[in-house]
Parts: C-alpha cells; sequence; structure tokens
C-alpha cells in the first residue's frame, strides 16, 4: 500500500468509500500500487494496468488497454470516440461495486494477462484524428498558434487533441485549449514540466501540485 494513496484517499471529499472498496479489490489481485497523475494507478512491472479515478457524477475505474479486453459483461465504456485503449467501468455507489467484485477482479486479470502477453493496441497516427472545430478556429485566428502546434511532436498533438476533444461541451473545449495556448506556444506538451521539479523530467509526475500552467 503506498503511502501517497493512504494522503489521496483520506482526503477525498466525494467517493471515499468507493474508492477504498476499488482498492481493496485491486490489491487482492496482486498489482503494485502506485501514485500517479494524481490518482491511485496500479501497475505489472512499471506497466499502468487499472487507475481509480473520480469524477463529478461517478468514480471509475480506467483499464489502460481496455480496447483489448473482452468485456463479456458489456461494462466498458469508451469515453469519446478519440479515446483509443482506455476504457472505463463507473460506479454511481459503493453498492454497485460490491455486487460486482468477482467480475471486477476477472476484469482485472484479464488486463493482466494481456500486458504479460505483450499485446497493444493498435493506434491512429496523429493526422487520422479529427480537429475539433474550436481548434480549427483559434489557428485561423492566430497563425503563431498553429505553427507551435504544427512544430509539436506527433505524440504531443495527440494527447492534445484527445484533451480537447474529450468534452461535448463548447465551452468547456474552448476554455481547455485557451488554458493550454501558452503551453503549446512554448513548445510544450500537455504532459511535460513546466518548472523542472519533476522526477521524470521532461515529463510531469505531479511532485511538484499546485503550480499552474505556463
Amino acid at each position: 500500500m503506498n503511502p501517497k494513496v493512504d494522503e489521496f484517499i483520506s482526503n477525498l471529499k466525494n467517493w471515499k468509500s468507493e474508492m477504498e472498496k476499488l482498492r481493496s479489490i485491486i490489491l487482492e489481485t496482486g498489482l503494485q500500487e502506485d501514485f500517479k497523475w494524481m490518482h491511485p494507478c496500479y501497475t505489472l512491472n512499471n506497466a499502468n494496468i487499472v487507475l481509480i479515478h473520480g469524477f463529478k457524477d461517478y468514480c471509475a475505474l480506467l483499464f489502460y488497454k481496455g480496447a483489448l479486453l473482452n468485456d463479456e459483461k458489456n461494462l466498458l465504456i469508451q469515453q469519446t470516440e478519440n479515446v483509443q485503449s482506455g476504457r472505463q467501468i463507473r460506479f454511481n455507489n459503493i453498492k454497485e461495486i460490491v455486487e460486482l467484485e468477482s467480475t471486477l477482479k476477472e476484469y482485472i486479470y484479464e488486463a493482466i494477462e494481456v500486458e504479460k502477453a505483450g499485446l497493444k493496441v493498435e493506434l491512429k497516427k496523429h493526422e487520422d484524428f479529427e480537429l475539433p472545430e474550436e481548434l480549427i478556429s483559434g489557428f485561423d485566428k492566430d497563425s503563431k498558434f498553429k505553427n507551435a502546434f504544427e512544430a509539436l511532436t506527433p505524440g504531443r498533438q495527440r494527447a492534445y487533441i484527445l484533451h480537447f476533444s474529450g468534452s461535448k461541451n463548447a465551452a468547456t473545449r474552448e476554455n481547455r485549449i485557451e488554458n493550454y495556448k501558452q503551453r503549446i506556444l512554448n513548445g510544450k506538451g500537455i504532459n511535460d514540466c513546466v518548472c523542472g521539479l519533476s522526477k521524470r523530467f521532461p515529463v510531469c509526475d505531479g511532485s511538484h501540485k499546485g503550480l499552474v500552467n505556463r
């Protein structure tokens, strides 16, 4: 049990009992507990298998290679059409988690076997993604912004496109683009460290939480 996860759960205002239960279920499968992207993350030989995260209306297990799971119970949810690999199982209360406990373990064990087999999700190339209208509009208004985005590596472009497209709400998409515009102009990816304090620089590992994007 990772002390960072202890602290994270103890400070929760929502979904505390649900996340405690999900944590206990995952730990029984033998995965290593880590804390990444400010959430409990469970790994096998340093490879990410499943993450616990919470939203306003639900908490969820996120399977990193969920697209490769059989999903016999039809539980997995693709957050948006641009999400290629990850899949969620969502919960609204602890009763749902308790009732699905044995099934959740089956899914986790299958995800472990997928990782052991070295299976990979065949990802689309960044140029195959449809850009959100709000991003295209931003490019039309600011050629420097467009040039800076196109100068990013394909992986960094893809990460931004997935994040910007991740909401069905136009206002939210616009806000996300505006919030990350300066970071893009600075040549930074969405997961890049902007202060140099990350132990995994240039990737941000959350060790300097509280700093705003710049």
